[in-house]
């Protein structure tokens, strides 16, 4: 009979007032110095439903300690091997070391081979890109696996001449060869675009000239693209757009895009506007919310739009503003470093049978809202006077 109850109570409660946070990506960088081991970034992972993730580099432990799990791991070609990996055999024995030992156990979907490429200081890594990506594949297809694993690589939003509005995207001049070269190995494989784009930085930078609200996902009345018609209520979705332009200009119409990394930090230094946990709460929140609905933009309403939020923890040795060192949604330590709206509910079955009881515990995360907590409770309340109303009817049937 409690397996009865605990199923109405689960059906009950997952269509009304309670939101799973189960299809957000997320990025975890290790540039720390206190962070957790890679099994209890596990444990977070599995107690908040987030079954995606991508790492910065091919970790042993981490792929190890995520074997068998249900975690989907995209791993990256760190920048400073591409002039290696371009090589075909030297990119076969890198898939070879890094990706064939721990697949299938570790479920990697995707090889990122460097990471803002088109916009690193070191130009000379262009030109590695395309021929590193090919070899890369080309070892996948000669071990099998190019079923399973795709090949692609994340994007600054500089490599766009124009953003705005989201029709005049475009591709820098200075990167357009190259980037069509990249686009036809997409197109051809049948990867994804992947773009880091951050309207935090476009607020930083203009606070005076770019609402708020537009860049934090809050309620506001938008843009229309003059061209096109389309409305924006947000600016996340408007860069995502104008990528998809930027495409459209080279002949490329067919190419997913999706969001590598996006977020928003929870401190600053001084000229670093906006910068505050109010800000990043709100930002992280109101995305979950989109994520769940699973929207597409305005220009691919049904085409849902895969994100990585940016990022799974504050990083203390990462160079640059103090921005950089405060993305993380928790600390080091596993504490959340502000109130994003997780909160953890702990359920508990029990099986019963005449000779033994077993009990199993799962802990998951929701994303919640005062509003959601009052539905929540509501429902709480009418189905424990149905449970009465049950038990006084003998509706259940008695246990022998």
């Amino acid at each position: 009979m409690m397996f009865h109850v605990f199923l109405l109570l689960s059906l009950c409660f997952s269509d009304y007032g309670v939101l799973r946070a189960v299809s957000l990506g997320i990025n975890y960088g290790q540039v720390g110095s206190n962070l957790p081991s890679p099994d209890k970034v596990l444990d977070l992972l599995s107690s908040l439903r987030i079954t995606k993730v991508k790492i910065y580099d091919t970790n042993p432990q981490v792929l190890t300690t995520f074997a068998n799990s249900n975690v989907e791991i995209i791993v990256t070609v760190e920048n400073q091997m591409l002039s290696v990996v371009m090589d075909p055999q030297q990119a076969l024995q890198w898939v070879s070391t890094h990706v064939k030992p721990y697949f299938p156990a570790t479920k990697i979907t995707e090889i990122a081979v460097g990471n803002e490429v088109f916009t690193d200081a070191d130009t000379s890594l262009i030109g590695y890109l395309v021929p590193a990506m090919v070899s890369i594949h080309g070892a996948l297809v000669q071990l099998g696996l190019d079923k399973y694993i795709q090949v692609s690589t994340p994007n600054s939003l500089a490599v766009l001449q124009d953003s705005f509005p989201p029709s005049a995207g475009s591709f820098k001049s200075e990167v357009s060869a190259i980037m069509s070269q990249y686009l036809q190995f997409l197109a051809s494989t049948g990867a994804p675009f992947w773009i880091n784009a951050y309207p935090y930085f476009a607020y930083k930078d203009s606070p005076n000239n770019i609402s708020l609200d537009y860049v934090l996902f809050n309620k506001n009345s938008g843009m229309v693209d003059p061209y096109t018609k389309l409305h924006y209520d947000n600016m996340l979705y408007a860069q995502v757009d104008a990528v998809v332009y930027a495409m459209f200009r080279l002949g490329y119409s067919g190419i997913e895009v999706k969001v590598s990394e996006t977020g928003w930090p929870s401190k600053g230094d001084p000229n670093e506007f906006g910068a505050t946990p109010a800000n990043a709460a709100v930002y992280n929140r109101n995305l979950m919310r989109r994520q769940m609905r699973n929207e597409g933009t305005p220009l691919r309403p049904n085409m849902r739009l895969e994100v990585y939020l940016f990022a799974l923890f504050n990083e203390d040795m990462k160079p640059g503003p103090t921005s950089e060192r405060n993305y993380g949604l928790f600390e080091p330590d596993g504490t959340i470093a502000y109130n994003v709206g997780l909160s953890a509910l702990s359920t508990t079955t029990s099986t019963s049978t005449s000779t033994s009881t077993s009990t199993s515990s799962s802990s998951s995360f929701f994303l919640t809202s005062s509003a959601d907590k009052a539905t929540t409770m509501g429902y709480q309340s009418l189905v424990y006077w149905m449970f009465v109303y049950l038990l006084a009817f003998q509706v259940f049937p008695r246990q022998h």
